[in-house]
């Protein structure tokens, strides 16, 4: 079996933005940001995001896409191109492909859920159906192990067979397909939302944003700052390994900033088709993590043309799910590609196959069965502690190693070599060069003491 002697590149320019803004726009995009919004109040907590997402998302995606570029390693070869001789920075690279590993073990789950919703859409499952039973629907999933692993089997096949293909005729060529679709149907179900009964497009746009400041909490501050870095796909390796199929230095910039708009408008636009919706039916805008599952399919089965923009709405959040998968799968079968000489099939059905059976306990984690003790050991869940761990330790603690490494570990000729300051006006560089030593470790490390806690601890929130 040939080995890949030589590192892939991405087609176009447009295919690394897809592909990274695939990996960014997630279920993170078009199913937390609403709800966390909702809980937040709308408005003050929109703008503080828009702020982090300049401080903290967008230097630290420079950076990855940068020593990505500039190395042409995935993370751990990456690290170590750096800083030669053994570095212990090389642990930092695993620990984001550690990140990746864990996060798609268990997002493979939701995913699963979003394939599921898209079956019911289609043959018109919410049809006629009260608050109660749609909601029933969604607990009686949770709740079926063997339901959830099959869903699980079907996503972790598609996400295979994609990476399988390589970066241009399998990612590239997906996302190239999937993105100008995705945008479509948000697009299409937001231009629906204009006109919905009882102001709903318009109660829509004060609660997303008008700052109601009484609305916003200490918390909602801390929520905004850690969505701005999460949302970017950051700390999991999948920025660094797209960014080393990027052969243009002079593209990291603006490809980056691209990204990050791209990103931004999603999330909003997603907002935007969700509370209208949301409001021309008097629901709750608070709904929280059942706002999706449970609260929507009520509504679309009251909506004219409900059908179809169910069947629409699902196979968005598919399709997003997908996108970003896609890059968590990657980054695992790019390591393994360039650390042990396998060629991209072997560490492609492999590495998915181990992620998959990881994954199992937290398909499982609802009906209990083998792992029912688990809860009473870690006071949560399989799936729960999976999710905190990537979530509240492993992200976090990744990003901020990412923008300490970039600021402080390299030497700044290394950091305006990847960084292309050359080809960029003096100013951009320096920008970048303030945030990324000063501002942004510093806000991700407050993220990070959010996320465990500490925060509350010493009662700051």
């Amino acid at each position: 079996m040939s080995l890949e002697t030589t590192r892939p590149a991405w087609g176009t320019r447009m295919g690394f933005i897809f592909a990274a803004a695939g990996s960014a726009v997630g279920l993170g995009n078009i199913w937390k940001f609403p709800y966390i919004t909702g809980e937040n109040g709308g408005g003050l907590f929109v703008l503080i995001y828009l702020g982090c997402v300049v401080l903290v998302g967008l230097p630290i995606m420079i950076s990855e896409v940068m020593i990505g570029n500039r190395s042409q390693q995935s993370p751990v070869g990456a690290f170590q191109f750096f800083r030669r001789g053994g570095s212990p920075w090389g642990i930092v690279g695993w620990f984001g492909v550690l990140a990746g590993f864990v996060l798609l073990s268990y997002y493979s789950i939701v995913a699963g859920w979003s394939l599921n919703y898209v079956y019911l859409a289609l043959s018109n499952s919410f049809h006629g159906l009260g608050a109660g039973a749609i909601s029933g629907i969604f607990d009686e999933l949770y709740l079926s192990g063997a339901r959830n692993i099959l869903w699980h089997t079907l996503f972790m096949c598609i996400v295979v067979v994609i990476v399988v293909g390589g970066v241009r005729k399998g990612i590239e060529k997906t996302c190239n397909l999937l993105m100008p679709l995705l945008f479509l149907i948000v697009f299409g179900i937001m231009i629906y939302s204009i006109f919905l009964p009882n102001h709903g497009f318009l109660k829509a746009l004060d609660f997303i944003f008008y700052p109601h400041v009484e609305k916003l909490t200490h918390r909602g501050v801390l929520e905004a700052l850690g969505h701005s870095f999460f949302t970017l796909s950051l700390g999991m390796g999948a920025m660094i390994t797209y960014g080393s199929y990027l052969s243009e230095r002079k593209e990291i910039l603006h490809s980056s900033f691209f990204i990050s708009i791209l990103d931004t408008v999603v999330a909003l636009m997603a907002c935007m088709m969700i509370y209208p919706v949301v409001f021309a039916f008097g629901y709750d805008a608070e709904a929280g993590p059942g706002l999706v599952f449970k609260t929507l399919p009520l509504v679309f089965s009251q909506l004219p043309g409900g059908y179809l923009l169910s069947v629409l709405f699902f196979l968005l959040l598919a399709f997003a799910a997908l996108s970003s998968a896609i890059s968590l799968q990657e980054v695992v079968t790019s390591t393994v590609i360039d650390r042990l000489n396998w060629n991209r099939r072997k560490a492609t059905l492999i590495t998915a196959s181990v992620i998959f059976i990881f994954g199992v306990p937290s398909a499982l984690a609802g009906s209990g069965g083998l792992f029912s003790g688990w809860a009473d050991i870690f006071g949560m869940n399989f799936f729960d502690s999976m999710d905190f761990l990537a979530s509240n330790w492993m992200l976090p603690l990744s990003g901020l190693f990412v923008a300490i490494f970039v600021g402080w570990a390299i030497s700044d000729s290394q950091r305006r070599d990847a960084f292309g300051a050359e080809l960029h006006a003096k100013w951009k560089y320096d920008a970048f060069n303030m945030l990324v030593r000063y501002v942004t470790p510093a806000m991700v490390f407050l993220v990070f003491m959010h996320k465990i806690g500490f925060l509350k601890l010493i009662g700051l929130v």
